[in-house]
């Protein structure tokens, strides 16, 4: 048996199955890998908020400066002709506005810095207890009266079951550069609903990434299991000035809602992967996903 069907005949995590009523998943990995907590930028009581909530915000990651020079990189990209056009590019479903920009780091050589910084990269490796890649990267935009909102869902359970990432031991962080109110369409979690892991129900098509990416409706749980854990958990509004960042496990139950109002939010969202924990086969897929969405190159971040 090769490694990948080793893999993949001890998978924890079934999911994407055809039949509802699925029962919860007790999580068996670690929140916080590394054994020596204390070199870094994280101290003991970010560890703590982490391994008990899911997450943990940054207050402020980035310099007021910094925050402008990155917006500016945005506005420039989303109306660039040529990024535009790039199948790396994301419109909205209603609308012509620009939605995300994936493999955002490969596109903008000062978000390829900005992901290589220690406050990002640094405490992705202190989490992880390794050296790190990303897996992801991208930008999402989501301005006023017209910005899509992003359903209830576990990152892990799409990359689990469309890109083949083994175990949760990967973090994502998203850095605010606007404000982030509790109206304009901010990141909800469920404090603690990292520790389980919820199976989605239907099967996955093929290239389902193409409209996933504008409106996932495959890999989202039901409204039972999203009402017990709510019920279990509570939601957090993770608001913040720009700047703030708010790093979480790649299994927390989170997601946004539209933007009605006037304020546009937008934020740049790194996806860090442990290199002990690369990719393999999907689980529950025909074909893995582009590397533009889920990278296979596991080169570890310098």
């Amino acid at each position: 048996m090769t490694a990948v069907d080793q893999s993949r005949a001890t998978d924890r995590y079934p999911t994407r199955i055809a039949s509802r009523g699925h029962r919860f998943v007790d999580r068996t990995e670690p929140t916080v890998w590394g054994e020596d907590t204390s070199a870094g930028m994280f101290g003991a009581q970010e560890f703590g908020k982490h391994i008990r909530d899911g997450f943990v915000q940054v207050p402020d990651l980035l310099t007021p400066a910094e925050v402008a020079g990155y917006h500016a990189e945005l506005d420039r990209l989303a109306t660039d002709p040529v990024v535009r056009a790039d199948e790396r590019t994301v419109i909205e479903k209603s609308s012509s506005e620009v939605r995300s920009v994936f493999e955002v780091h490969r596109v903008s050589e000062a978000i390829a810095r900005l992901a290589a910084d220690d406050r990002l990269a640094g405490r992705a490796r202190q989490i992880l207890g390794s050296e790190v890649y990303i897996h992801q990267s991208r930008i999402n935009y989501k301005p006023g009266f017209s910005g899509g909102g992003f359903y209830w869902h576990s990152d892990f359970e799409t990359w689990h079951a469309e890109d083949g990432m083994p175990a949760m031991r990967s973090v994502s962080v998203s850095i605010a550069l606007t404000e982030n109110y509790t109206h304009n369409g901010c990141l909800m979690i469920m404090p603690g609903s990292h520790k389980t892991f919820v199976p989605c129900g239907g099967i996955t098509p093929a290239d389902h990434y193409r409209e996933s990416l504008r409106e996932q409706e495959i890999g989202v749980p039901d409204q039972d299991s999203l009402t017990a854990l709510a019920s279990r958990h509570g939601i957090a509004s993770l608001t913040g000035p720009a700047g703030s960042a708010t790093f979480f496990d790649s299994n927390c139950m989170h997601g946004s809602s539209n933007n009605i109002t006037p304020y546009s939010r937008s934020n740049i969202f790194i996806v860090f992967n442990s290199v002990e924990n690369t990719l393999v086969e999907p689980f529950a897929a025909p074909a893995p996903r582009p590397t533009y969405i889920a990278a296979r190159d596991f080169t570890p971040l310098s």
